[in-house]
């Protein structure tokens, strides 16, 4: 089995520190502000979990694959050339150069912006085998997580069923003003095993149902909140709802905080919300999952990082969601990056769908 790598090694690096991407400067500033690579740890993980050993992979230089797969034991070629700064370009020069030496499964480590980039190169050529470690994964290419990215590497094989999945075009400067902009951008072809794969990310829906429902949640959720605790409001319209009921300002797409009903944190990144934690020393998180895919933590809201989840906790984690957008939902979904933070998130938990109204649905990771 030939399979190719590419990873990007800056994908992902915004998230933490509240930068929603790292297109264009955003890299530099994710830097400035202490951003560390989240690709390398993805991969690393994904290697460490593959059983097979039948695979021959062509893999780009450096911090683009050679890297990661150094030392694991799996036979390996080095393929294309990169400078010190990585490019788009080099994603999709490395990509086609794969194609044409007959890769079997391309593997891309990134965000959306990657799977566009792969999307470009390779079309519908080749199947691919997309891992999630960007800050904006709505496109459908994805797999849950790094669990689900070995298994099908393991049972992967020439005659698999494929199916094609969306791609999307996520505008990052409308994202960092709170404004999701998205559009279909063109489809991958990817192993055919649904429940291994992210759903795409489903338009909130407006109708006078709907808010009527977030309006219900919203006054239950500030009914029952408690003074003494910090409370941390994801992103999405449910949260705005909430915001909007305790009379304060909610960043759509951001992470906000409110103490006894005042604001106190607005857009916050990780060190903010840490030193809120220190500063009050109790904290609730409140969130709703994404429509579609039901992800709570590890996508979209990478704020909510494993050291800011650790010390919050699974007791102090408030689910919220219009009925709508739950009973679609099978299940939600954690896919933090640490093993031992999505196995403290996973089981069992409370979602608020209405006036005192409740679901019990299981998380997995």
């Amino acid at each position: 089995m030939k399979l190719g790598l590419i990873v990007n090694p800056i994908a992902g690096m915004g998230g933490s520190v509240g930068l929603k991407g790292t297109d264009g400067d955003a890299y530099r500033k994710a830097l400035e502000l202490g951003a560390t690579p989240v690709s390398p740890v993805r991969i690393r993980q994904v290697l460490s979990l593959v059983k097979r050993r039948d695979i021959n992979f062509l893999v780009a230089p450096g911090k683009m694959g050679e890297d990661y797969i150094r030392g694991t034991g799996f036979i390996y070629e080095v393929v294309g050339s990169i400078g010190e700064q990585t490019t788009a370009d080099d994603t999709k020069k490395i990509a086609r150069e794969m194609v044409d030496r007959g890769v079997d499964l391309l593997i891309f480590v990134g965000g959306d912006g990657t799977a566009r980039d792969i999307a470009d190169a390779v079309d519908l050529k080749i199947p691919v085998l997309a891992i999630p470690s960007g800050v904006k994964m709505f496109s459908s290419v994805f797999v849950v997580s790094p669990y689900a990215a070995a298994r099908i590497m393991d049972s992967f094989t020439a005659d698999m069923p494929l199916v094609e999945r969306e791609v999307m075009d996520i505008d990052e400067e409308a994202f960092r003003q709170n404004k999701l902009a998205a559009r279909l951008y063109s489809y991958l072809k990817v192993p055919g095993i649904e429940p291994l794969l992210q759903a795409s990310k489903e338009a909130s829906n407006t109708s006078k149902s709907e808010e009527a429902q977030k309006r219900e949640i919203a006054e239950y959720i500030v009914e029952n909140m408690e003074d003494g605790y910090v409370y941390l409001l994801g992103p999405g319209t449910t949260l705005k709802a909430i915001a909007g009921k305790i009379g304060v300002e909610k960043t759509l797409l951001g992470i906000d905080a409110v103490y006894n009903g005042k604001l106190v944190g607005k857009d916050l990144n990780e060190k903010g919300i840490l030193e809120l934690i220190d500063t009050y020393g109790r904290a609730r998180i409140i969130v709703t999952p994404i429509g579609g895919n039901g992800f709570i933590f590890g996508r979209a809201s990478k704020q909510f990082t494993p050291e800011v989840l650790r010390r919050v906790g699974k007791e102090n984690t408030i689910v919220v969601g219009t009925k709508g957008k739950i009973l679609k939902l099978k299940h939600l979904r954690v896919d933090t990056g640490d093993e031992e933070v999505d196995r403290m998130l996973s089981g069992p938990i409370k979602v608020v769908i209405g006036y005192n109204e409740e679901l019990l649905m299981e998380v997995r990771a």
